[in-house]
């Protein structure tokens, strides 16, 4: 697959909370920065935006330039949301797509 979906995100409000019960239902290890060990699978972790939207889950699919990528998505009817945006371990954005749905595209820092 050229762009595979490589982490997801739970977005929540009460991040105890929320880490609890993945914790106790499903047995996933979280570390203190709320990366999500499932045991296998892809990557992922919990955030809390402390905004608007509080509940969410994303996905994240890998490009190798987020903001080429974004104009490809606005092009091809969908929506820019967020970003591009760097944090520490690369580059994300989310869009939507023309149906609403709202992913994320991702870049590994160099």
């Amino acid at each position: 697959m050229a762009h595979p979906v490589v982490h997801f995100e739970i977005g929540c409000r009460d991040m105890a909370s929320t880490k609890q019960f993945f914790s106790d239902v499903f047995e996933w290890k979280i570390d203190a920065l709320n990366q999500i060990n499932a045991g296998g699978g892809i990557p992922g972790h919990f955030t809390s935006l402390g905004h608007e939207p509080h509940q969410y889950v994303s996905v994240y699919i890998e490009v190798d330039d987020v903001p080429a990528y974004l104009e490809r998505v606005v092009q091809a009817g969908g929506k820019k949301v967020v970003g591009p945006v760097n944090i520490p371990t690369g580059t994300f954005a989310w869009f939507q797509d023309p149906g609403g749905n709202t992913l994320g595209l991702w870049k590994n820092k160099a």
